[in-house]
């Protein structure tokens, strides 16, 4: 059986020390795009300057993108048990406010504090289950902060993978237990919040985690065995095109961008077919020499073939998020060709292709 783990280096971790600066705010802005669901994965969490913070979502809104997912690190905001720090996470959601952006706030990462280090060190994303309330009652304070001004959370990060689960095999009944908890603290704390599940990374691993990973099909069904449906008001999804155009065939041992209607048909199969999907990642990759990557006019265009498509073929699809627009720092190796501008802000033709598209 062929077997892929789609887990690929990112930026970070490190803790941004914010630089004081005195950023004026543009003066309030509107996005304008021909298509609503144009959204984009940002990565401002490892980003330092305040300046650079703006000229991102500033471009992001001129490409026409009306949303963005940004990951909001719990180990950055209370990096003592009790003490939350908000600068970072004010900043950004104050920027993308300004520049008429909706934000999905993903939340992860474990502070040292509540991590388990008995048997050695741990990585950010170990969470003992004794913990689990901890990581709720952050869940908690974010949702009430930020009431009125994030709608959207989504609890963890591909928790079928198990780098994602703390380098423990993955747990689809370990992150239901984990998903109530915060569910149940959240929607206490602000009831108009909408609770995203975590998306799970396309792999045709075997379920029990034995080979780095789980079956995202198979982990989702686990999860609704679980009782997990009762846990999140709408479903966030992963998939990519691993070199392949949109509108390739899905198949339960294969990956392409189309596995996304697999998920949703399990949705369907546990009664969830009102829920809307937010496609919090995809896209495809145009460097060179990477076994997945397609070439820069492969790339453009089956980027807005997927818009195209999808408009009528996925009616309960509310977003579709290219991972990922910039990186703080280059990665110098295939995840860098993944964005839409350098981190010098030098646009790519798929950020021109998608802005044309907007229009």
């Amino acid at each position: 059986m062929f077997v892929l783990v789609l887990s690929f280096p990112r930026p970070g971790p490190r803790i941004p020390r914010a630089k004081h600066q005195n950023v004026r705010l543009d003066p309030p802005q509107v996005v304008q795009t021909s298509d609503h669901r144009i959204c984009v994965h940002t990565r401002l969490t490892d980003e330092v300057e305040e300046s650079k913070i703006q000229q991102t979502l500033r471009l992001v809104r001129e490409m026409g993108a009306t949303t963005i997912v940004e990951f909001l690190p719990w180990s950055y905001v209370e990096q003592e048990e009790g003490e939350y720090h908000w600068l970072h996470p004010d900043r950004i959601i104050k920027h993308a406010e300004n520049q008429g952006l909706t934000v999905i706030a993903r939340l992860g990462f474990v502070p040292e504090w509540a991590r388990d280090d008995l048997d050695g060190p741990t990585s950010l994303n170990y969470l003992p289950e004794d913990q689990y309330p901890a990581f709720a009652r952050y869940v908690a304070a974010f949702a009430e902060r930020y009431a009125g001004r994030v709608s959207h959370i989504i609890i963890w990060n591909e928790p079928n993978l198990n780098f994602e689960w703390g380098g423990r095999p993955a747990d689809p009944q370990g992150y239901t237990r984990l998903l109530k908890l915060a569910y149940e603290a959240a929607h206490e704390a602000n009831p108009d919040v909408v609770i995203l599940n975590a998306a799970l990374a396309p792999t045709v691993a075997p379920p029990g985690g034995q080979e780095g990973g789980w079956n995202d099909l198979d982990y989702l069904r686990e999860m609704y065995e679980a009782g997990a449906g009762a846990y999140f008001d709408a479903v966030a999804v992963h998939t990519y095109g691993f070199g392949l155009p949109p509108q390739v065939e899905p198949a339960p041992d294969a990956l392409n961008f189309r596995r996304i209607e697999l998920m949703h048909d399990i949705m369907v199969e546990y009664g969830d077919e009102d829920k809307a999907v937010f496609l919090t990642e995809t896209g495809w990759n145009d460097h060179p020499r990477w076994a997945y990557g397609v070439s820069t006019a492969q790339r453009i265009a089956y980027t807005l073939e997927m818009y195209e498509f999808t408009r009528e073929a996925y009616p309960w699809l509310e977003t579709l998020c290219i991972w990922a627009f910039r990186y703080p720092a280059p990665t110098n190796s295939y995840p860098d060709y993944y964005t839409l501008i350098s981190p010098n802000f030098d646009l790519k033709p798929i950020y021109e292709a998608l802005q044309e598209y907007a229009r």
